[in-house]
Protein backbone atom coordinates (compact mmCIF):
# COMPACT_ATOMS: atom_id res chain seq x y z
CA UNK A 1 0.00 0.00 0.00
CA UNK A 2 1.58 3.30 -1.24
CA UNK A 3 0.64 5.33 2.16
CA UNK A 4 2.16 8.66 0.54
CA UNK A 5 -1.36 8.67 -1.41
CA UNK A 6 -3.88 11.26 -0.86
CA UNK A 7 -6.45 9.79 1.57
CA UNK A 8 -10.47 11.26 2.46
CA UNK A 9 -9.39 14.04 4.95
CA UNK A 10 -11.98 16.02 6.76
CA UNK A 11 -15.50 14.99 8.01
CA UNK A 12 -17.96 14.26 5.05
CA UNK A 13 -20.79 15.04 7.56
CA UNK A 14 -19.40 18.34 8.44
CA UNK A 15 -19.55 19.43 4.50
CA UNK A 16 -22.77 17.68 4.23
CA UNK A 17 -23.95 20.44 7.59
CA UNK A 18 -22.01 23.30 5.44
CA UNK A 19 -24.50 22.53 2.48
CA UNK A 20 -27.02 22.41 4.39
CA UNK A 21 -26.73 25.69 5.87
CA UNK A 22 -25.49 27.63 2.97
CA UNK A 23 -28.86 26.17 0.82
CA UNK A 24 -30.90 27.52 4.09
CA UNK A 25 -29.43 30.48 3.41
CA UNK A 26 -30.01 30.75 -0.11
CA UNK A 27 -33.85 29.79 0.52
CA UNK A 28 -33.88 32.69 3.29
CA UNK A 29 -32.41 35.01 1.44
CA UNK A 30 -34.33 34.27 -1.57
CA UNK A 31 -37.68 34.55 0.67
CA UNK A 32 -36.36 38.01 1.45
CA UNK A 33 -36.02 39.13 -2.00
CA UNK A 34 -39.25 37.46 -2.92
CA UNK A 35 -41.09 39.73 -0.18
CA UNK A 36 -39.79 42.81 -1.63
CA UNK A 37 -41.12 41.46 -5.39
CA UNK A 38 -43.53 39.10 -5.36
CA UNK A 39 -44.75 36.39 -2.63
CA UNK A 40 -44.95 34.07 -5.18
CA UNK A 41 -41.88 34.56 -6.79
CA UNK A 42 -40.05 32.87 -3.70
CA UNK A 43 -37.41 29.90 -4.81
CA UNK A 44 -39.59 26.84 -3.00
CA UNK A 45 -42.73 28.41 -4.50
CA UNK A 46 -41.71 29.27 -7.76
CA UNK A 47 -40.64 25.24 -8.00
CA UNK A 48 -43.69 23.98 -6.08
CA UNK A 49 -46.09 25.74 -8.64
CA UNK A 50 -44.35 24.24 -11.71
CA UNK A 51 -44.29 20.74 -10.12
CA UNK A 52 -48.19 21.26 -9.59
CA UNK A 53 -48.33 22.57 -12.93
CA UNK A 54 -46.43 19.97 -15.08
CA UNK A 55 -47.13 16.50 -12.64
CA UNK A 56 -49.45 14.10 -14.88
CA UNK A 57 -53.27 14.17 -14.06
CA UNK A 58 -52.93 10.87 -12.06
CA UNK A 59 -50.42 11.92 -9.56
CA UNK A 60 -51.99 15.07 -8.80
CA UNK A 61 -55.34 12.79 -8.07
CA UNK A 62 -53.34 10.64 -5.87
CA UNK A 63 -52.17 13.44 -4.02
CA UNK A 64 -55.26 14.85 -3.45
CA UNK A 65 -57.42 11.21 -2.73
CA UNK A 66 -54.14 10.44 -0.02
CA UNK A 67 -53.62 13.67 1.59
CA UNK A 68 -56.34 15.66 0.85
CA UNK A 69 -56.19 18.96 2.23
CA UNK A 70 -52.91 18.75 3.23
CA UNK A 71 -51.50 17.54 -0.49
CA UNK A 72 -49.90 21.59 -0.85
CA UNK A 73 -48.09 20.81 2.76
CA UNK A 74 -46.46 17.89 1.35
CA UNK A 75 -45.31 18.92 -1.78
CA UNK A 76 -43.74 22.02 0.14
CA UNK A 77 -42.38 19.93 2.69
CA UNK A 78 -41.07 17.16 -0.21
CA UNK A 79 -39.39 19.71 -2.38
CA UNK A 80 -37.75 20.84 1.16
CA UNK A 81 -36.42 17.06 1.39
CA UNK A 82 -35.12 16.95 -2.14
CA UNK A 83 -33.30 20.54 -1.76
CA UNK A 84 -31.89 19.28 1.79
CA UNK A 85 -30.29 16.16 0.38
CA UNK A 86 -28.98 18.43 -2.59
CA UNK A 87 -27.56 21.11 -0.65
CA UNK A 88 -25.75 18.75 1.39
CA UNK A 89 -24.32 16.72 -1.49
CA UNK A 90 -23.19 20.19 -2.66
CA UNK A 91 -21.41 20.78 0.24
CA UNK A 92 -19.33 17.41 0.24
CA UNK A 93 -18.60 18.46 -3.48
CA UNK A 94 -17.68 21.69 -2.10
CA UNK A 95 -14.99 19.97 0.42
CA UNK A 96 -13.27 18.96 -2.41
CA UNK A 97 -14.06 21.10 -5.41
CA UNK A 98 -14.98 24.10 -4.40
CA UNK A 99 -15.90 25.83 -7.66
CA UNK A 100 -17.75 22.67 -8.36
CA UNK A 101 -19.81 23.60 -5.45
CA UNK A 102 -20.43 26.82 -5.93
CA UNK A 103 -21.61 26.09 -9.50
CA UNK A 104 -23.97 23.57 -8.14
CA UNK A 105 -25.89 26.38 -6.25
CA UNK A 106 -26.01 28.76 -9.19
CA UNK A 107 -27.50 25.92 -11.16
CA UNK A 108 -30.28 25.65 -8.85
CA UNK A 109 -30.68 29.28 -8.37
CA UNK A 110 -31.30 29.26 -12.44
CA UNK A 111 -33.54 26.14 -11.90
CA UNK A 112 -35.70 28.27 -9.23
CA UNK A 113 -35.27 31.56 -11.68
CA UNK A 114 -36.76 29.90 -14.60
CA UNK A 115 -40.00 28.36 -12.33
CA UNK A 116 -40.43 31.55 -11.32
CA UNK A 117 -40.61 33.49 -14.75
CA UNK A 118 -42.43 30.64 -16.65
CA UNK A 119 -45.72 31.45 -14.24
CA UNK A 120 -48.38 32.62 -16.19
CA UNK A 121 -48.71 36.23 -13.76
CA UNK A 122 -44.76 36.35 -13.49
CA UNK A 123 -42.76 38.98 -14.77
CA UNK A 124 -38.82 38.93 -15.52
CA UNK A 125 -37.79 40.46 -12.27
CA UNK A 126 -39.26 37.63 -10.78
CA UNK A 127 -36.56 35.90 -11.36
CA UNK A 128 -34.36 38.12 -9.01
CA UNK A 129 -35.32 35.96 -5.97
CA UNK A 130 -33.67 32.39 -7.02
CA UNK A 131 -30.57 34.00 -8.32
CA UNK A 132 -30.22 36.17 -5.44
CA UNK A 133 -30.35 33.56 -3.07
CA UNK A 134 -28.19 31.29 -4.76
CA UNK A 135 -25.64 33.78 -5.36
CA UNK A 136 -25.95 34.46 -1.48
CA UNK A 137 -26.12 30.83 -0.84
CA UNK A 138 -22.58 30.23 -2.87
CA UNK A 139 -20.81 33.02 -0.89
CA UNK A 140 -21.97 31.67 1.93
CA UNK A 141 -20.82 28.02 1.33
CA UNK A 142 -17.29 29.15 0.08
CA UNK A 143 -17.13 31.29 3.47
CA UNK A 144 -18.36 28.18 5.59
CA UNK A 145 -16.17 25.96 4.19
CA UNK A 146 -12.94 28.33 4.60
CA UNK A 147 -14.02 28.85 8.44
CA UNK A 148 -14.29 24.99 9.21
CA UNK A 149 -10.50 24.54 7.32
CA UNK A 150 -8.72 27.48 7.62
CA UNK A 151 -5.79 25.82 7.17
CA UNK A 152 -6.23 25.18 3.28
CA UNK A 153 -3.40 25.83 1.31
CA UNK A 154 -3.08 29.57 0.08
CA UNK A 155 -5.25 30.31 -3.37
CA UNK A 156 -7.25 26.99 -3.27
CA UNK A 157 -10.91 28.82 -2.66
CA UNK A 158 -9.60 31.18 -5.73
CA UNK A 159 -7.82 28.95 -7.89
CA UNK A 160 -9.93 25.34 -8.56
CA UNK A 161 -6.70 23.95 -10.07
CA UNK A 162 -5.53 23.60 -6.14
CA UNK A 163 -1.91 24.24 -7.41
CA UNK A 164 0.82 24.42 -4.22
CA UNK A 165 2.80 27.55 -3.50
CA UNK A 166 6.29 27.19 -4.38
CA UNK A 167 7.95 27.26 -1.39
CA UNK A 168 5.43 23.86 -0.05
CA UNK A 169 6.47 21.58 -3.70
CA UNK A 170 9.41 18.98 -3.61
CA UNK A 171 12.15 19.76 -5.72
CA UNK A 172 10.87 17.13 -8.34
CA UNK A 173 7.55 19.07 -7.90
CA UNK A 174 9.06 22.76 -9.24
CA UNK A 175 10.66 21.01 -12.03
CA UNK A 176 7.80 19.82 -13.27
CA UNK A 177 6.92 22.94 -15.86
CA UNK A 178 10.27 22.81 -17.59
CA UNK A 179 11.43 21.02 -20.52
CA UNK A 180 12.85 18.26 -18.68
CA UNK A 181 9.85 16.99 -17.35
CA UNK A 182 9.42 13.04 -17.18
CA UNK A 183 6.57 11.30 -17.36
CA UNK A 184 6.36 10.65 -13.87
CA UNK A 185 6.77 13.55 -12.29
CA UNK A 186 3.74 14.72 -14.71
CA UNK A 187 1.85 11.52 -12.79
CA UNK A 188 2.77 12.74 -9.84
CA UNK A 189 1.77 16.43 -10.57
CA UNK A 190 -1.57 15.23 -11.60
CA UNK A 191 -2.26 13.64 -7.97
CA UNK A 192 -1.66 16.77 -6.35
CA UNK A 193 -3.61 19.18 -8.25
CA UNK A 194 -6.70 16.17 -7.47
CA UNK A 195 -5.60 16.53 -3.42
CA UNK A 196 -8.44 17.55 -1.68
CA UNK A 197 -9.09 20.68 -0.03
CA UNK A 198 -8.77 19.00 3.43
CA UNK A 199 -5.28 18.13 2.90
CA UNK A 200 -1.96 19.31 3.68
CA UNK A 201 0.97 19.96 1.56
CA UNK A 202 2.22 16.68 3.14
CA UNK A 203 -1.52 14.57 2.29
CA UNK A 204 -2.16 14.74 5.85
CA UNK A 205 -5.72 15.55 6.86
CA UNK A 206 -6.15 19.02 7.69
CA UNK A 207 -7.49 19.44 10.99
CA UNK A 208 -11.46 20.37 11.07
CA UNK A 209 -12.08 23.27 13.07
CA UNK A 210 -14.96 22.57 15.37
CA UNK A 211 -15.08 26.57 16.86
CA UNK A 212 -15.21 27.78 13.08
CA UNK A 213 -17.91 25.10 11.89
CA UNK A 214 -20.25 25.90 15.42
CA UNK A 215 -20.00 29.79 14.72
CA UNK A 216 -20.72 29.63 10.77
CA UNK A 217 -23.44 26.94 10.84
CA UNK A 218 -25.09 29.20 13.96
CA UNK A 219 -24.57 32.56 11.94
CA UNK A 220 -26.02 31.11 9.26
CA UNK A 221 -28.80 29.58 10.39
CA UNK A 222 -29.30 32.84 12.32
CA UNK A 223 -29.20 34.55 8.27
CA UNK A 224 -31.51 31.67 6.86
CA UNK A 225 -33.85 32.47 9.51
CA UNK A 226 -33.79 36.03 9.43
CA UNK A 227 -34.21 36.03 5.83
CA UNK A 228 -37.41 33.67 5.74
CA UNK A 229 -38.88 35.68 8.55
CA UNK A 230 -38.18 39.10 7.26
CA UNK A 231 -39.71 37.94 3.56
CA UNK A 232 -42.86 36.34 5.31
CA UNK A 233 -43.25 39.94 7.20
CA UNK A 234 -42.63 42.17 3.69
CA UNK A 235 -45.16 39.66 1.60
CA UNK A 236 -47.41 40.10 4.26
CA UNK A 237 -47.80 43.78 3.44
CA UNK A 238 -49.89 42.67 0.51
CA UNK A 239 -52.23 40.78 2.72
CA UNK A 240 -55.87 42.18 1.67
CA UNK A 241 -57.63 41.50 4.88
CA UNK A 242 -58.12 44.69 6.43
CA UNK A 243 -59.30 45.83 2.97
CA UNK A 244 -61.72 42.69 3.07
CA UNK A 245 -62.76 43.75 6.50
CA UNK A 246 -63.70 47.21 4.99
CA UNK A 247 -66.17 45.87 2.23
CA UNK A 248 -70.14 46.89 2.99
CA UNK A 249 -72.01 44.32 1.49
CA UNK A 250 -75.09 45.58 -0.19
CA UNK A 251 -78.72 44.66 0.41
CA UNK A 252 -79.18 41.73 -2.21
CA UNK A 253 -82.19 43.16 -4.92
CA UNK A 254 -83.05 39.31 -5.31
CA UNK A 255 -82.92 37.77 -1.53
CA UNK A 256 -82.62 33.99 -1.26
CA UNK A 257 -85.80 32.88 0.44
CA UNK A 258 -85.81 31.49 4.44
CA UNK A 259 -84.71 27.68 4.21
CA UNK A 260 -87.64 25.66 4.58
CA UNK A 261 -88.29 23.85 8.21
CA UNK A 262 -86.62 20.69 8.40
CA UNK A 263 -83.88 21.52 5.86
CA UNK A 264 -81.51 19.87 8.50
CA UNK A 265 -82.33 16.38 10.16
CA UNK A 266 -79.66 17.70 13.08
CA UNK A 267 -77.78 14.40 13.48
CA UNK A 268 -74.73 14.15 15.59
CA UNK A 269 -72.37 13.56 12.59
CA UNK A 270 -74.30 14.39 9.66
CA UNK A 271 -73.12 16.88 7.49
CA UNK A 272 -75.04 20.31 7.78
CA UNK A 273 -76.89 21.78 5.81
CA UNK A 274 -74.85 24.76 5.34
CA UNK A 275 -71.39 24.30 5.29
CA UNK A 276 -69.64 26.86 7.43
CA UNK A 277 -67.02 28.70 5.59
CA UNK A 278 -63.94 27.65 8.06
CA UNK A 279 -65.23 24.02 6.96
CA UNK A 280 -66.02 24.55 3.37
CA UNK A 281 -63.67 22.30 0.79
CA UNK A 282 -60.65 23.79 -0.71
CA UNK A 283 -59.31 22.67 -4.11
CA UNK A 284 -56.94 24.99 -6.11
CA UNK A 285 -53.41 24.37 -7.79
CA UNK A 286 -52.04 27.55 -5.73
CA UNK A 287 -49.52 27.72 -3.50
CA UNK A 288 -49.59 31.10 -2.21
CA UNK A 289 -53.57 32.34 -2.01
CA UNK A 290 -53.74 35.08 -3.88
CA UNK A 291 -54.22 38.62 -2.09
CA UNK A 292 -56.09 40.75 -4.84
CA UNK A 293 -57.35 44.78 -3.56
CA UNK A 294 -60.66 44.77 -4.16
CA UNK A 295 -59.96 48.42 -5.19
CA UNK A 296 -57.38 47.45 -7.96
CA UNK A 297 -59.58 44.49 -9.27
CA UNK A 298 -61.54 44.60 -12.42
CA UNK A 299 -62.89 42.11 -14.45
CA UNK A 300 -62.45 41.81 -18.00
CA UNK A 301 -65.10 40.09 -20.41
CA UNK A 302 -64.37 40.39 -23.91
CA UNK A 303 -63.59 37.61 -26.73
CA UNK A 304 -66.85 36.84 -29.57
CA UNK A 305 -68.74 40.12 -27.70
CA UNK A 306 -70.21 43.38 -29.36
CA UNK A 307 -69.47 45.35 -26.42
CA UNK A 308 -66.38 44.36 -24.51
CA UNK A 309 -66.93 45.69 -20.62
CA UNK A 310 -64.61 46.15 -17.52
CA UNK A 311 -66.04 46.11 -14.61
CA UNK A 312 -64.50 47.46 -10.89
CA UNK A 313 -65.56 45.81 -7.87
CA UNK A 314 -67.56 49.55 -7.01
CA UNK A 315 -69.10 48.66 -10.19
CA UNK A 316 -70.04 44.59 -9.28
CA UNK A 317 -71.30 46.39 -5.52
CA UNK A 318 -73.75 48.83 -7.56
CA UNK A 319 -75.45 46.04 -10.10
CA UNK A 320 -78.61 44.09 -8.63
CA UNK A 321 -77.23 41.45 -6.44
CA UNK A 322 -79.26 38.35 -5.51
CA UNK A 323 -78.52 35.62 -3.14
CA UNK A 324 -78.79 31.40 -4.02
CA UNK A 325 -78.02 28.41 -1.69
CA UNK A 326 -75.69 26.56 -4.25
CA UNK A 327 -73.24 23.06 -3.62
CA UNK A 328 -70.03 23.10 -5.12
CA UNK A 329 -68.41 19.84 -5.95
CA UNK A 330 -64.71 19.38 -6.35
CA UNK A 331 -64.12 16.80 -9.77
CA UNK A 332 -61.65 14.94 -7.41
CA UNK A 333 -64.08 14.03 -5.28
CA UNK A 334 -64.53 10.08 -4.88
CA UNK A 335 -67.64 8.40 -3.81
CA UNK A 336 -67.95 9.02 -0.70
CA UNK A 337 -65.67 11.82 -0.51
CA UNK A 338 -65.19 14.94 1.36
CA UNK A 339 -64.90 17.23 -1.48
CA UNK A 340 -68.00 18.89 -1.48
CA UNK A 341 -70.08 21.71 0.60
CA UNK A 342 -73.30 24.01 0.22
CA UNK A 343 -73.51 27.58 1.27
CA UNK A 344 -75.54 30.90 0.86
CA UNK A 345 -74.21 32.71 -2.19
CA UNK A 346 -74.43 36.38 -3.22
CA UNK A 347 -73.04 38.25 -6.36
CA UNK A 348 -74.58 39.49 -9.19
CA UNK A 349 -76.23 37.26 -12.05
CA UNK A 350 -73.29 36.40 -14.84
CA UNK A 351 -75.57 36.36 -17.24
CA UNK A 352 -76.79 39.54 -17.26
CA UNK A 353 -73.50 40.58 -17.38
CA UNK A 354 -72.78 38.28 -20.60
CA UNK A 355 -76.30 39.95 -22.18
CA UNK A 356 -75.02 43.63 -21.94
CA UNK A 357 -71.53 42.24 -23.42
CA UNK A 358 -73.90 41.15 -26.06
CA UNK A 359 -72.28 37.39 -26.74
CA UNK A 360 -71.74 36.71 -30.81
CA UNK A 361 -73.33 33.81 -32.47
CA UNK A 362 -71.05 30.19 -32.39
CA UNK A 363 -69.77 31.11 -28.94
CA UNK A 364 -70.05 28.03 -26.71
CA UNK A 365 -67.13 28.64 -23.80
CA UNK A 366 -66.37 31.27 -21.30
CA UNK A 367 -62.63 31.01 -20.65
CA UNK A 368 -62.49 32.29 -16.98
CA UNK A 369 -59.20 32.97 -15.69
CA UNK A 370 -57.90 34.03 -12.34
CA UNK A 371 -55.20 36.08 -10.64
CA UNK A 372 -52.87 34.02 -10.81
CA UNK A 373 -53.34 32.89 -14.27
CA UNK A 374 -55.66 29.46 -13.66
CA UNK A 375 -58.32 28.96 -16.50
CA UNK A 376 -61.54 27.44 -16.34
CA UNK A 377 -63.32 26.85 -19.81
CA UNK A 378 -67.65 26.87 -19.04
CA UNK A 379 -70.31 26.41 -21.21
CA UNK A 380 -72.14 28.89 -22.20
CA UNK A 381 -75.62 27.51 -22.68
CA UNK A 382 -75.32 26.33 -19.05
CA UNK A 383 -75.02 29.45 -17.81
CA UNK A 384 -77.60 31.27 -20.09
CA UNK A 385 -80.08 28.80 -19.43
CA UNK A 386 -81.35 30.59 -16.17
CA UNK A 387 -79.74 28.81 -13.40
CA UNK A 388 -78.39 31.05 -10.62
CA UNK A 389 -74.57 30.95 -12.17
CA UNK A 390 -73.34 34.44 -10.03
CA UNK A 391 -70.49 36.41 -9.68
CA UNK A 392 -69.74 36.12 -6.23
CA UNK A 393 -68.93 38.39 -3.46
CA UNK A 394 -70.17 36.76 -0.27
CA UNK A 395 -70.64 33.53 1.18
CA UNK A 396 -73.10 32.91 4.33
CA UNK A 397 -73.83 36.56 4.90
CA UNK A 398 -70.10 37.15 5.02
CA UNK A 399 -67.27 39.02 2.29
CA UNK A 400 -66.05 36.07 0.36
CA UNK A 401 -62.96 34.75 2.47
CA UNK A 402 -59.78 35.04 0.69
CA UNK A 403 -58.59 31.46 0.62
CA UNK A 404 -62.15 30.88 -1.30
CA UNK A 405 -61.84 33.87 -4.05
CA UNK A 406 -62.13 36.93 -2.68
CA UNK A 407 -63.24 39.75 -3.73
CA UNK A 408 -64.93 37.88 -6.84
CA UNK A 409 -65.53 34.16 -7.57
CA UNK A 410 -67.34 32.51 -10.53
CA UNK A 411 -70.42 29.72 -8.83
CA UNK A 412 -71.91 27.50 -11.58
CA UNK A 413 -74.66 25.16 -10.22
CA UNK A 414 -74.72 21.80 -11.54
CA UNK A 415 -70.55 22.49 -12.86
CA UNK A 416 -67.68 20.94 -11.13
CA UNK A 417 -65.54 23.12 -10.11
CA UNK A 418 -62.87 22.73 -12.55
CA UNK A 419 -64.88 23.85 -14.95
CA UNK A 420 -66.81 26.73 -13.14
CA UNK A 421 -65.86 27.66 -10.20
CA UNK A 422 -63.10 30.00 -10.57
CA UNK A 423 -62.07 32.07 -7.69
CA UNK A 424 -60.33 35.46 -7.94
CA UNK A 425 -61.47 35.40 -11.22
CA UNK A 426 -60.31 38.76 -13.30
CA UNK A 427 -61.22 38.26 -17.16
CA UNK A 428 -63.60 36.15 -18.95
CA UNK A 429 -62.88 35.36 -22.58
CA UNK A 430 -66.50 34.32 -24.33
CA UNK A 431 -65.05 32.12 -27.03
CA UNK A 432 -65.09 28.49 -28.62
CA UNK A 433 -63.63 24.97 -26.87
CA UNK A 434 -62.40 24.18 -30.20
CA UNK A 435 -60.03 27.45 -29.99
CA UNK A 436 -59.01 27.69 -26.78
CA UNK A 437 -58.61 25.07 -23.82
CA UNK A 438 -58.38 25.83 -20.20
CA UNK A 439 -55.78 24.23 -17.52
CA UNK A 440 -56.82 21.22 -16.73
CA UNK A 441 -58.38 19.87 -20.33
CA UNK A 442 -55.14 18.66 -22.13
CA UNK A 443 -54.18 17.45 -18.48
CA UNK A 444 -56.04 14.99 -19.23
CA UNK A 445 -59.93 16.37 -17.92
CA UNK A 446 -63.26 16.14 -19.97
CA UNK A 447 -63.69 19.76 -21.28
CA UNK A 448 -67.15 19.96 -19.73
CA UNK A 449 -68.16 18.79 -16.53
CA UNK A 450 -71.94 18.36 -15.28
CA UNK A 451 -72.35 16.60 -11.95
CA UNK A 452 -73.28 13.31 -11.95
CA UNK A 453 -75.75 12.04 -9.11
CA UNK A 454 -74.28 10.96 -6.26
CA UNK A 455 -75.02 9.79 -2.57
CA UNK A 456 -72.66 9.64 0.39
CA UNK A 457 -73.13 7.94 3.94
CA UNK A 458 -72.33 10.15 7.22
CA UNK A 459 -73.72 8.06 9.82
CA UNK A 460 -72.74 5.41 10.81
CA UNK A 461 -68.92 6.14 9.71
CA UNK A 462 -67.24 3.63 7.45
CA UNK A 463 -65.27 1.29 9.91
CA UNK A 464 -66.23 1.85 13.00
CA UNK A 465 -67.77 -0.26 16.11
CA UNK A 466 -71.51 0.59 16.73
CA UNK A 467 -73.99 -0.71 19.55
CA UNK A 468 -76.72 -3.44 18.77
CA UNK A 469 -80.52 -1.79 18.26
CA UNK A 470 -81.81 0.57 16.60
CA UNK A 471 -79.38 3.16 14.70
CA UNK A 472 -79.84 5.88 12.00
CA UNK A 473 -78.18 5.16 8.52
CA UNK A 474 -77.70 9.01 6.96
CA UNK A 475 -76.06 10.77 4.83
CA UNK A 476 -76.56 13.51 2.12
CA UNK A 477 -77.24 13.03 -1.96
CA UNK A 478 -76.45 15.64 -4.76
CA UNK A 479 -77.68 16.41 -8.18
CA UNK A 480 -77.14 19.56 -8.57
CA UNK A 481 -79.97 21.46 -11.07
CA UNK A 482 -81.73 18.44 -11.50
CA UNK A 483 -82.37 17.77 -7.92
CA UNK A 484 -83.02 14.84 -5.54
CA UNK A 485 -85.98 12.81 -5.50
CA UNK A 486 -85.37 9.83 -4.03
CA UNK A 487 -82.81 7.65 -1.90
CA UNK A 488 -82.41 3.93 -1.42
CA UNK A 489 -80.35 2.20 1.09
CA UNK A 490 -79.86 -1.70 1.84
CA UNK A 491 -77.79 -3.63 4.41
CA UNK A 492 -76.23 -6.49 3.71
CA UNK A 493 -77.73 -6.98 -0.05
CA UNK A 494 -81.01 -7.18 1.10
CA UNK A 495 -83.77 -5.41 -0.26
CA UNK A 496 -83.38 -1.62 -0.82
CA UNK A 497 -85.11 0.59 1.99
CA UNK A 498 -86.73 4.03 1.04
CA UNK A 499 -85.06 7.11 2.88
CA UNK A 500 -86.91 9.91 4.16
CA UNK A 501 -85.77 13.17 2.74
CA UNK A 502 -84.65 16.45 4.50
CA UNK A 503 -86.33 19.48 2.72
CA UNK A 504 -84.50 21.77 0.02
CA UNK A 505 -84.79 25.28 -0.92
CA UNK A 506 -84.15 24.22 -4.94
CA UNK A 507 -82.60 21.76 -6.78
CA UNK A 508 -79.13 23.47 -6.41
CA UNK A 509 -78.26 22.18 -3.04
CA UNK A 510 -77.50 18.79 -1.58
CA UNK A 511 -80.37 16.81 -0.01
CA UNK A 512 -79.73 15.18 3.50
CA UNK A 513 -81.85 11.60 3.82
CA UNK A 514 -82.05 8.97 6.57
CA UNK A 515 -83.32 5.62 7.78
CA UNK A 516 -83.59 5.91 11.37
CA UNK A 517 -85.04 2.69 12.07
CA UNK A 518 -82.40 0.44 11.24
CA UNK A 519 -82.27 -2.95 13.80
CA UNK A 520 -78.55 -3.50 13.92
CA UNK A 521 -77.69 -6.92 14.93
CA UNK A 522 -73.97 -8.52 16.28
CA UNK A 523 -72.49 -9.02 13.28
CA UNK A 524 -70.06 -7.14 10.48
CA UNK A 525 -72.81 -5.16 8.24
CA UNK A 526 -71.95 -3.87 4.39
CA UNK A 527 -74.16 -0.75 3.86
CA UNK A 528 -75.14 0.84 0.68
CA UNK A 529 -76.53 3.89 -0.86
CA UNK A 530 -77.98 5.09 -4.06
CA UNK A 531 -79.51 8.12 -5.26
CA UNK A 532 -82.43 8.66 -7.92
CA UNK A 533 -82.35 12.62 -9.69
CA UNK A 534 -84.98 14.70 -10.71
CA UNK A 535 -84.88 13.61 -13.89
CA UNK A 536 -85.75 10.27 -12.92
CA UNK A 537 -82.25 8.68 -13.41
CA UNK A 538 -80.66 6.74 -10.60
CA UNK A 539 -77.06 6.44 -9.90
CA UNK A 540 -75.39 3.79 -11.63
CA UNK A 541 -73.64 0.88 -9.41
CA UNK A 542 -70.48 1.02 -11.79
CA UNK A 543 -67.47 2.48 -10.01
CA UNK A 544 -65.88 5.30 -11.93
CA UNK A 545 -62.87 7.24 -10.70
CA UNK A 546 -62.83 11.09 -10.60
CA UNK A 547 -60.75 11.28 -13.97
CA UNK A 548 -61.63 12.35 -16.69
CA UNK A 549 -65.58 13.31 -15.89
CA UNK A 550 -66.22 12.56 -12.26
CA UNK A 551 -66.72 10.02 -10.06
CA UNK A 552 -69.64 7.48 -10.50
CA UNK A 553 -70.98 4.32 -8.43
CA UNK A 554 -72.60 3.49 -5.10
CA UNK A 555 -71.26 4.26 -1.63
CA UNK A 556 -70.44 1.17 0.55
CA UNK A 557 -68.92 1.03 4.06
CA UNK A 558 -68.72 -1.57 6.76
CA UNK A 559 -69.67 -1.50 10.19
CA UNK A 560 -69.10 -3.81 13.10
CA UNK A 561 -72.28 -4.10 15.38
CA UNK A 562 -71.42 -5.41 19.21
Amino acid sequence: MNHNQPRPGGRAWAAGLLGLVAGAVALGIGQLAAGLIDPGASPVIAVGDTAVDRSPAALKEWAIQTFGANDKLVLISGILLVLALIAAGIGVLARRRPGHGTTGLLLFGVVGAAAAVTRPDAGLLDALPSLIGAAAGAWALRLLVRRTWPEAEPGFWDDDARREPAASRTAGEQSLGGPEATGDAVADAGAAAERPVVMRGSFEPLKLDRRGLLTGVAGGVVIAGAGGLAGRALGGRLDVSAERAEVVLPTPATPAKPLPAGVDLRLSGLSPFTTPNRDFYRVDTTLVVPQVDPKTWTLKIHGMVDRPIELTFADLLKRPLMEADVTLTCVSNDVGGPYIGNARWLGARLADVLREAGIRSGADMLLSTSSDGWTAGTPVDVVMDGRDALLAIAMNGETLPVSHGFPVRQVVPGLYGYVSATKWVTDIKVTRFDQDEAYWTPRGWAPKGPIKTESRIDLPRGGSTIAAGRTAIAGVAWAQHRGIAAVEVRVDKGEWRQARLAEVPGPDTWRQWVVDDWQATPGKHTIEVRATDGTGRTQTSEYAPPAPDGAAGWHSILVVVK
